[in-house]
This record gives structure tokens, sequence and C-alpha cells, in this order.
């Protein structure tokens, strides 16, 4: 059973710094490719932030290109998304992803809050 838990979200203020963790388990990590996800809010779609493939190309979505950075660790079977200057409207429920020919599996979230 393919367990994603994530760590580090909190409260930080406008310009601030956070960086998320998610470790894997249950699953062969280096065959997946991993993605961060989030959701400003419960009625608001989940939108992709970062993604890095199995080859370690990544890509972004344009609101966080320069200011955000996926990595991960095959040998933690870890990925991790260091988030800089933050803005408010960064502000969500973080999800972190995992997927592979048409498996994908999520975690259940960490909260981000950027106050201005």
């Amino acid at each position: 059973q393919a367990q994603l838990a994530e760590s580090g979200g909190g409260l930080v203020q406008a310009g601030g710094s956070l960086r998320l963790s998610c470790e894997v388990s249950g699953l062969i990590f280096g065959n997946y490719g991993m993605g961060w996800f989030r959701r400003p809010a419960p009625w608001k779609e989940r939108e992709m932030v970062a993604s890095i493939a199995s080859t370690g190309d990544t890509s972004y979505t344009d609101s966080v290109k320069g200011r955000f950075t996926i990595s991960r660790d095959g040998a933690k079977k870890a990925v991790y998304l260091q988030m800089n200057n933050l803005k408010p409207e960064d502000t969500a429920v973080y999800y972190c992803n995992a997927y592979y020919r048409g498996l994908t599996y999520w975690g259940q979230g960490t909260q981000v809050t950027v106050s201005s």
C-alpha cells in the first residue's frame, strides 16, 4: 500500500520561506514521477505547482517559477518543495502526488498560510 506523508507546512509572513517534504513508502520510488499540487480553498480546483519526473526533469506553474524549487532524493524516497519569497496567494493546502503509468497516489496535505 503506497503512502505519502507531507510535512513542513505552517504560517509564514510574506517574503518568507518554507520547505515541504514528502516521504514515500510502499512503491518503487525511482519509477514514479512526483508532484506538488495545492488547493487554495475547499471549493477551488487543485492545481499543479511543480513536478519532477523519474528522470529529474522539472516543471512549474508560471506563478511559482523562480521562487519554488522541487527536488527528489531516491535514497530517502522523498520529494521536497523549497518555497521562497512566499506571497499571500500561495496560501493553500499542499498535496504530494506520485504518478506512474496511470497509477496515482496522494498524500493527506499540509497547510501553508502566508500572511501579508
